[in-house]
Order: C-alpha cells, then sequence, then structure tokens
C-alpha cells in the first residue's frame, strides 16, 4: 500500500484549500475519485492517465483510490489535474524529491492546473483568489504558464510556472528550475483617452460629479436625449483616486473568479461596469445553480452606471436595494450559499419621460400626463430615496458647444481636489462620507442652530424621509470637505439640499 498527499485548491472567491490523498493498493485496476467530485472532475482520471502515459511515465496498474478533501465541499472544474498527477507519480513511487528539493518538502508546495492528454498545462480560472489564499498559508504555488502573470500580482507570494508536467517533475526532483513569476505594472497615468474637458458646458453636472466621486455617492441623472448624460457617466473613473493594493486584490480576484481578464499594466484603475437594461436579476447581482458573482460585484470598488434607468425590468432594480445599503450581497440556492462584495458607486441616467423630452426648452413633448405618470413610476420610492444625489441635465446652446477647451478644467485638475477630500475623510474615519454610519454622521455632521431649522423646515416642506434626511447630512459634509471646512456652513447644506430637491417628480 502506497499514499501520497498534495495540496491544491477548489475556486471560488475563498478559494478552500483541497488535500488530494492518492492510495494505490492491491486489487483489480481502477481509478475512484471521491469527495463530492463534479463531472469535470470525474474526468479528469481519463486526462491524468493520458498525460502519465505521454510523459514517459508508467500508469500504475492497480486499485487507485484518490480523495479530494474535505469530502462535502463539492469540487468542480480540471484545476485539481496537476495535483492528481503528481500525487499518483509520488505513490507509486516514480517520482522522488530530491536532495536539493529537502528543504521544501511537497507539504510546502500548492498544485493547480488542468492537463492536457500530452500533458501539457492549461490555464484555470480563479486563479487569483487561490494565489491570495496561498499566501495567507506560506505556501509555493505552481501553476501553468498562462496563469503565472495573474499570480504574481499577489506581492510577497512565490509562484512558478511550468508548460509541461515533466517541468514539475524535473524540478520536484531537482533536475532544472522552473520559472518563477513575475509582473511588472506601468505607469497608471496615460489609463484614460478621455477627459471632462472633453464635454462642453454642464458646469453644474461637473460640480455634481465631484462631490459624488469625493464622498463616492451615488447619481441619478434626468434629461433630454443627447445632452451628456453618458458621457459624464463614463468619465467619472477618470477623477476617482486608483486602487490600493487591498482593493485590487479584491477587485481583481472576483474578475478572475468570473474569467475575464485583468489589466496587468493599469490593475490599480477603477472599473466602470455598463449592464444593458435587458440584463436579468442574476446577472446584475450574481446567481446561478453554482453561485458566481454578478455586475454589482463586477464594479466592486468601481462605478455601476444603469443608462436608461426605466427600461430596467422593476423587479431586477429593486434586488440593488440592500447592495447600496451593505456593500455585499448574500446569494443563496438550495444546496450552496455564498455572499459576494459589492461596494459600488451607483450612477444612473434617465429621460424625464418615453420620448425623452419632457420640461424641454427646445423641444415639444408628445407624451400625455399618462404616459409620463406610468414611466416615471417603473422606479419605486424605496430606490430613489437610496440615491444621494438627483441632479437633471439639459439641453445645452450652440454657444457653450463651442466653448474652448483650454478654460475647461481637466480630469486630472479636478481629481487631485477628490484625493484631498477623501484624504481628510479617512483620516476623519477611515471611509469616506457616504459610508458614514448614524452614530457617525451625528459626530461628524453637526449643525449650527439656524442650520438645523432649515433642515427641519426642508424635511416638513419636502417630505423627506430619515434616509434622506441623513444622506442630506453625509452630502453636505462632502460638500464642506472639498472646501476645507471644519464646520459644514449654510452654503454646503443649501447646496446638498438641492440634490434631493428632484427626487419626487412633478407632473404638473
Amino acid at each position: 500500500m502506497s499514499l501520497a498527499i498534495v495540496f491544491s485548491r477548489a475556486g471560488g472567491l475563498d478559494s478552500p484549500l483541497v488535500t488530494v490523498e492518492v492510495l494505490l493498493t492491491n486489487g483489480l485496476p481502477s481509478l475512484n475519485i471521491v469527495g463530492l467530485p463534479e463531472t469535470a472532475v470525474k474526468e479528469s482520471k481519463d486526462r491524468v492517465r493520458g498525460a502519465i502515459i505521454n510523459s514517459q511515465f508508467e500508469f500504475p496498474v492497480r486499485r487507485i483510490t484518490i480523495n479530494l478533501a474535505p469530502a462535502d465541499l463539492p469540487k468542480e472544474g480540471g484545476r485539481f489535474d496537476l495535483a492528481i498527477a503528481i500525487g499518483t507519480l509520488l505513490a507509486s513511487e516514480q517520482l522522488a524529491l530530491n536532495e536539493k528539493q529537502q528543504h521544501k518538502p511537497i507539504e510546502q508546495f500548492e498544485f493547480v492546473g488542468e492537463l492536457a492528454l500530452s500533458g501539457e498545462l492549461r490555464a484555470v480560472n480563479s486563479i487569483l483568489p487561490i494565489a491570495v489564499q496561498a499566501k495567507k498559508n506560506n505556501r509555493i504555488l505552481i501553476v501553468p504558464e498562462k496563469n503565472g502573470i495573474e499570480a504574481a500580482l499577489i506581492k510577497g507570494l512565490k509562484v512558478y510556472t511550468a508548460r509541461h508536467l515533466l517541468d514539475v517533475c524535473a524540478f520536484l526532483k531537482g533536475e532544472k528550475e522552473l520559472n518563477e513569476a513575475r509582473v511588472q505594472t506601468t505607469t497608471r497615468h496615460s489609463a484614460y483617452s478621455i477627459c471632462l474637458s472633453d464635454i462642453r458646458g454642464q458646469q453644474s453636472a461637473k460640480r455634481a460629479l465631484e462631490i459624488a466621486a469625493a464622498g463616492q455617492h451615488s447619481l441619478l441623472m434626468k434629461g433630454p436625449p443627447g445632452t451628456g448624460k453618458t458621457m459624464l457617466a463614463s468619465r467619472l473613473v477618470t477623477i476617482l483616486p486608483d486602487m490600493d493594493n487591498t482593493e485590487s486584490e479584491e477587485v481583481a480576484a472576483l474578475r478572475s473568479v468570473c474569467g475575464e481578464p485583468v489589466n496587468y499594466e493599469n490593475w490599480q484603475v477603477r472599473g466602470f461596469r455598463v449592464p444593458h437594461h435587458t440584463a436579468s436579476g442574476v446577472a446584475l447581482v450574481g446567481g446561478g445553480s453554482h453561485p458566481s458573482p454578478g455586475e454589482i460585484s463586477l464594479a466592486h470598488h468601481g462605478v455601476l452606471f444603469l443608462d436608461e434607468l426605466p427600461e430596467f425590468n422593476r423587479k431586477v432594480l429593486e434586488v440593488l436595494r440592500e447592495p447600496l445599503e451593505s456593500g455585499k450581497i448574500a446569494i443563496s440556492r438550495a444546496a450552496r450559499q455564498a455572499e459576494f462584495p459589492a461596494s459600488f458607486q451607483l450612477i444612473a441616467a434617465m429621460n424625464p419621460c418615453p420620448c425623452g423630452y419632457w420640461g424641454d426648452s427646445q423641444n415639444n413633448c408628445r407624451c400625455t400626463s399618462e404616459q409620463i405618470q406610468r414611466y416615471q413610476n417603473k422606479l419605486s420610492g424605496p430606490l430613489l430615496d437610496r440615491i444621494d444625489m438627483h441632479i437633471d441635465v439639459p439641453a445645452i446652446s450652440h454657444q457653450e458647444l463651442q466653448e474652448n477647451s483650454e478654460h475647461v478644467e481637466t480630469s486630472v485638475e479636478i481629481k487631485q481636489r477628490v484625493i484631498r477630500a477623501q484624504q481628510c475623510q479617512k483620516i476623519r474615519r477611515n471611509h469616506c462620507n457616504a459610508h458614514l454610519s448614524n452614530k457617525e454622521i451625528e459626530q461628524d455632521c453637526r449643525l449650527s442652530t439656524e442650520n438645523q431649522k432649515l433642515l427641519e423646515k426642508t424635511m416638513d416642506k419636502m417630505n423627506f424621509s430619515a434616509r434622506a434626511y441623513h444622506r442630506i447630512l453625509k452630502l453636505a459634509r462632502t460638500i464642506a470637505d472639498l472646501d476645507d471646512s471644519a464646520d459644514i456652513q449654510i452654503q454646503h447644506l443649501t447646496e446638498s439640499i438641492g440634490y434631493r430637491k428632484t427626487s419626487y417628480f412633478n407632473h404638473e
């Protein structure tokens, strides 16, 4: 009886450790894989057999039992192929660690990769979260060559890459060295080909965008077609501070789980996701029989832009309520549960009516009051109440279109103000104002007696909710931070209130 134990990892955001136990016993030749393997894992026995034979080894003609522990964790994909092959060769004594490798016992390695029948290694998904967990456990990771750069993004982790099963075996025997994966990130200053200076006019909308960026507030833009709503939204990321290493690793891990490529050159640039209005609830928040992240998780630490907001299915939009408050999404299915981060900044745009020209001074609206009411009622009050800022983006004149770009502020200039404001917030609370708790609001957003009376009068007149009250205070705190003001002044409060006045549509 021969037993070998090697380590690998399952997929997913948490990438739990999987212990691959290979046992060879006497009996009729067979190969059984246990430990909740799915179809792709069960089929690995044929891939491993072909890879071992074509790598000039002998496949053991014995009873082979492969246990993937823990037994109650479902296993999927071909990522265990390399670990199973190494375990089989160790158990059959065709592979032994050379004296040069004695200081690195097999327990210090984790093997991840799919095998071709020829023995070549193929790339797998979810390599970045695997690398994060391998670093936490202080192990050395061996992956296919195409996964090397992505795994090397995790600083402090030793990653070796291989093209073939023979390369891994030669390395373990001390006969050759594997290449250590490295990545070189370039400067991020050229990450954007767009700038806020591309947009003529719309100074009030640009001001709102700057405030939204400074405090990570959500924003709804309403206006007729062609006024620059989409252009404004797409340029929000150009004035947001770059992500730090921790945020970058979280976002890259989510993309890796979904099989999306990671931008190695500018991986600290915040994401900008634009799902189509026909997207389903599962596509937006995540789900499936094997829960996977949706658009709101892929927009983690970035921007989620919902264009033509009323065109989305109302039930789809309602699922955004909880993530907007909590910054995460919990997905429960009959067999599995998963929780994904979803701390995104929501930017939405909409027309005021079906034809788009209600309230426009330059075009006549063709819609009836009933059509306008029906169109705007597609958005529920509770969802609108959770959006911090509501602004109108009107049509601009021909004179504004001809404005000289030399006199327009660039994204770089605005970004510096946003960075200073966010630094002030993080010194005070280690997070941006949009995420202040009720207790923190009481401490950081104190108002003078005069300002408190003004806010109370506005609350009564506009019939704002308690949630709107707290959002007005948080927004006023952000405006004060942009002005380097320790206290919320009257002009900060009135401007903040102005961004809530369009929360409830009129139909007169």
